[in-house]
């Protein structure tokens, strides 16, 4: 019988009341614990990737950030960056002239997009910290200057007046300001914070060059010399001035000195003086102060991204961490669910294995110095390797298994038949320098090919194919796709020349290069040579940043070129027939060394012409043969122009990149001699699954997830190996960062996010091993 009584109903409505907001409280605290999770993922993930952007912590923020970090995002931004620059192709001057109304169309897209991504950006940092950020405000007065000189350029052209697009020239500052390219900003960043010390050393290597001249100008401008164009010899201090500064670059010596040298022997002390100075001891004086200054400001760099990354584990951790005992942890349920959130495309048995690293003892949860260690762990590349059956084995397994077949399979395995092939191509090397005309040589070609083909099947039979072309076997896919196109191109080549009515030039030219080509496998048969090798592989990366920075120079100065000198000498055609071909369609040139040397096409018509002259600059031969050139069609002047670029390319920038690659080859040497193991590594190494070597692991072969099957994830041993992806993963950066990380303590505090963005060099105190302990 039911209790229908008011007290009773009231009790029923009690208890569904205490259940609702049970069931709502534990709605909300899971509610909380996600965006909990989604933060500490976005802080993870910018520790991972090195970023230092401050954002708003609310969930919409969160969400926003991470959107504004996702590739496609990125992608579109590059795409736009690039599409402005590449407008220049069909801007006048031109390469492919297009109307203005259709370059000023794009243009303007390009700047909505730049706007709407700053707008995105506003929506997940804080008002205060934007308006501080001086590359956003770069970024707005580019716009707005951009607009502007759009504008005044449309309507003026359209009436008829002449105008200058000064604003192009600030295109390339959309490509260093936006968040994407803080690679680029800090390489920018550092030349900036060079300058002060390259410039005392500039200024009084420019006394020096003062100096000098005057001294020049006392001895010969009486002598009444004269050069061998007939002009008169050192007799204007500011040609004399030049003159001497284009000597420091070694690009007019000796013809320079010539005409004081054929006068007296005794003149020469004066230029042999001038060389040792200026060329000699100023250079390499510069050399020296820009790596010193480098190296120290790169340390602070570093040390700001290795505290940047803690400071966001830290707060990760705070966010996730409970307490156990007399100790703060994150529990395994909470640090996996972080994991799949922040890498979702890593296999769970890679998960699993990063646990193992990170609770080394098995506890069941980390602490706060191995939870730090996570974004490291992320970004190293682990393969999983899984056995495989040669596919011989399982059509033949009596043959395959056969006392011969292992034979022949240890021989393959061997290292002697490594060294074998390494003498088959240096003895190839010397007929490859042969004459290809000879029948000898002709044949010997034929048997070099079967012997590689030989070997390449050999491999194929000892090796299981898919192990043998994984994607980290860079050399397997090197050798196998340049001898087939080297048998290929060699077919081809004999079949038209038995025809006899026609001998194809392109295709044997195609057979030589791809025969030289297979000279390069033997570079890395030697130690010596992989260490330069691992070296060059590890500064593709900043390589590339450099690139980006010699461009963005580069662009401006062609922009600047352009305006300054378009049209002023042009390029008939090599065999062009106008007699104004002669002088480069400018009276100015006639019986200038630059006519005379036929330098016509090196002119700013175009910003691919412009491109091409600048590198030409970059080199330096020839140099002032160029500006010369320039000066006569325009103004004496125009002398500013290259000597401006010839000092933050030649000197800045080019010292720069070579005090980056001696302290990147410092870096690698080290990692040669010390063979430095991650805690990754270590570990696979202690589960019995390690297979750490670049070359095939007999049928090991990579997997992904899904091949894997349905058996447990934790039952790591009985059913994968793992592998680094390679040893040459350890980027420059990436061991700066590590260097930088054994001088930090577990105790040592670190500095807040506001305090990481003023760290100065100054302040900066090494412990032990300090950067220059590998030097």
């Amino acid at each position: 019988m039911s209790d229908n009584t008011p007290a009773a109903a009231g009790k029923a409505e009690g208890e569904a009341g205490e259940k609702f907001q049970k069931v709502q409280h534990n709605f909300c605290q899971l509610t909380v614990d996600d965006e909990q999770l989604q933060l500490a993922a976005a802080y993870v993930s910018d520790a991972q990737y090195n970023r230092n952007i401050h954002f708003e912590t609310s969930p919409q923020a969160i969400r926003f950030y991470k959107l504004y970090n996702h590739w496609s995002t990125q992608g579109i931004t590059y795409f736009f960056v690039l599409v402005d620059l590449l407008l220049a192709l069909f801007e006048d001057p031109a390469v492919y002239l297009l109307p203005i109304w259709i370059t000023s169309t794009v243009e303007f897209i390009c700047l909505l997009m730049f706007a709407v991504r700053l707008l995105h950006f506003s929506k997940i940092t804080p008002a205060k910290v934007l308006w501080k950020d001086a590359k956003n405000i770069c970024v707005i007065v580019s716009i707005l200057l951009t607009l502007m000189d759009m504008i005044v350029y449309l309507t003026l052209t359209e009436t008829g007046y002449f105008v200058v697009r000064w604003s192009r020239v600030l295109r390339p500052l959309f490509c260093i300001n936006f968040t994407e390219s803080r690679q680029l900003r800090r390489a920018f960043r550092n030349i900036r914070n060079t300058l002060p010390e390259i410039a005392y050393v500039f200024v009084l290597f420019m006394f020096s060059v003062a100096v000098f001249s005057l001294m020049a100008l006392k001895l010969f401008a009486k002598r009444k010399l004269t050069t061998g164009e007939g002009a008169p010899y050192f007799n204007n201090y500011l040609d004399i001035f030049f003159n001497l500064y284009v000597l420091v670059t070694t690009a007019n010596s000796p013809d320079v000195m010539m005409p004081a040298y054929e006068v007296s022997w005794a003149y020469s002390i004066f230029f042999v003086i001038f060389i040792i100075v200026n060329t000699y001891v100023f250079m390499s004086l510069f050399l020296a102060v820009v790596y010193n200054d480098y190296k120290k400001h790169l340390k602070n760099e570093v040390r700001k991204l290795v505290y940047m990354k803690h400071r966001k584990m830290i707060e990760a951790f705070d966010i996730l961490k409970v307490k156990h005992g007399s100790e703060f942890v994150i529990l395994d349920s909470r640090w996996r669910q972080l994991v799949k959130l922040v890498a979702p495309e890593i296999p769970s048995s890679h998960r699993e294995l990063l646990w193992r690293v990170s609770d080394d003892e098995q506890k069941g949860f980390v602490g706060r110095e191995c939870f730090i260690r996570l974004a490291d762990l992320l970004n190293i590349q682990v393969v999983q390797m899984k056995e495989r059956v040669h596919p011989l084995e399982k059509c033949w397994p009596n043959m395959y298994n056969s006392a011969a077949s292992q034979f022949i399979r240890r021989i393959v395995k061997h290292q002697g038949f490594r060294y074998t092939y390494d003498a088959i191509i240096v003895i190839n090397a010397i007929f490859i320098g042969g004459d290809e005309s000879n029948p000898l040589i002709s044949k010997a070609e034929w048997i070099f090919l079967t012997l590689y083909l030989v070997e390449i099947l050999l491999k194929l039979f000892a090796y299981e194919p898919r192990a043998f072309f994984a994607t980290s076997q860079f050399w397997n896919w090197f050798d196998t796709l340049i001898i087939i196109a080297a048998l290929l191109g060699t077919i081809v080549n004999t079949t038209i020349r038995s025809s006899g009515g026609y001998s194809s030039q392109q295709v044997l030219d195609i057979v030589f290069i791809l025969r030289v080509l297979r000279l390069i496998r033997i570079i890395d048969s030697f130690q010596r040579f992989r260490v330069l090798l691992n070296t060059l592989i590890n500064l593709i990366p900043t390589m590339l940043t450099y690139a980006g920075l010699i461009v963005v120079v580069y662009y401006i100065f062609a922009i600047v070129g352009m305006e300054a000198f378009k049209g002023r000498i042009r390029f008939y055609g090599a065999n062009s027939s106008d007699p104004a071909a002669k002088y480069c369609g400018n009276p100015a040139l006639k019986g200038s060394q630059f006519a005379a040397l036929r330098y016509c096409k090196n002119n700013f018509n175009n910003i691919v012409s412009a491109f091409i002259l600048l590198i030409e600059l970059t080199v330096v031969n020839q140099w002032h043969v160029l500006a010369t050139g320039f000066v006569k069609v325009t103004h004496l002047t125009a002398r500013i122009f290259f000597v401006i670029f010839h000092i933050m390319v030649v000197i800045i920038l080019i010292n720069i990149f070579v005090a980056f690659v001696l302290e990147a080859f410092f870096v690698e040497y080290s990692l040669a001699r010390s063979a430095v193991e991650t805690a990754v590594e270590k570990k696979i190494q202690e589960l019995g699954m390690g297979d750490c070597t670049d070359q095939p692991a007999g049928n090991l072969v990579e997997v992904l997830e899904n091949d894997l099957g349905n058996t447990d994830d934790t039952d790591l041993k009985s059913r994968l190996r793992f592998r680094i992806a390679s040893i040459r993963y350890k980027t420059v950066d990436t061991l700066l960062q590590h260097m930088f990380e054994e001088e930090l303590k577990p105790e040592d505090e670190i500095p807040t996010l506001e305090e990481i963005d003023n760290l100065s060099p100054d302040d900066y105190t090494p412990k032990q091993p300090t950067f220059d302990s590998f030097a």
